[in-house]
């Protein structure tokens, strides 16, 4: 009798096949793409001092002395201040201080002005109670909530108008540069809607030098 051969099965290879994997990718991408909210990048407005010819000296200057003070950012992380007019022969009006709330944050909200007035802390406590209305008032937009903020920046506080500080933010050739950053972060903490950063000049650097300030 013939041998009956034996048919031996043939190994199928496995094989997955991706491709609708490429779709899903898409369709995963574009969902996150719709549903998460991109950062918004975070500016800072800075005003600088001008250089329009036109503009007389009286007129640059027209801030009260008692609502102007300068803030120093010298070597070694150092901060000073001045309130007021910067005085070359009398070192003493320069003050030191530190960073964060209990240094040059404290000197900025206590500022005492000639009027008996402290501006800088009715600003931020109308700004505070600006807060306060916006998380009890869900409807108001942020663009309401901006244009609230810049009058209450400019003095018009309670449908009255108040002077504003202007501070002056000067750093030395051997500064930090995030000490510059911590020196703008603190106007928008204290709410100051006038500030400049301005060049050291002469009467600056013999003032540092009086009072043996390291630059």
């Amino acid at each position: 009798m013939a041998k009956v051969k034996k048919s031996r099965q043939k190994k199928q290879q496995t094989r997955v096949d991706f491709t609708p994997m490429v779709d899903m990718m898409m369709l995963l991408i574009t969902f996150f793409m719709l549903c998460t909210t991109l950062a918004k990048p975070q500016t800072m407005e800075l005003s600088m001092p001008t250089n329009d010819k036109d503009v007389q000296d009286q007129d640059k200057t027209v801030t009260k002395e008692s609502y102007t003070i300068t803030l120093y950012v010298a070597a070694d992380n150092q901060i000073y201040y001045v309130e007021g007019m910067v005085k070359p022969e009398d070192p003493t009006c320069l003050k030191k201080t530190t960073w964060g709330k209990d240094g040059v944050r404290k000197a900025l909200i206590g500022h005492l002005t000639e009027d008996g007035t402290q501006p800088i802390l009715d600003v931020m406590t109308a700004k505070a109670k600006l807060d306060e209305f916006r998380a009890k008032n869900p409807t108001m937009t942020q663009a309401q909530y901006d244009e609230q903020l810049k009058a209450i920046k400019k003095g018009d506080i309670d449908g009255k108008h108040i002077e504003t500080m202007t501070i002056i933010i000067k750093a030395t050739d051997n500064s930090n540069y995030l000490n510059l950053i911590d020196a703008l972060d603190e106007m928008q903490i204290c709410s100051v809607g006038k500030y400049v950063i301005d060049k050291i000049n002469d009467n600056d650097k013999k003032l540092l030098e009086a009072a043996g300030v390291k630059e």
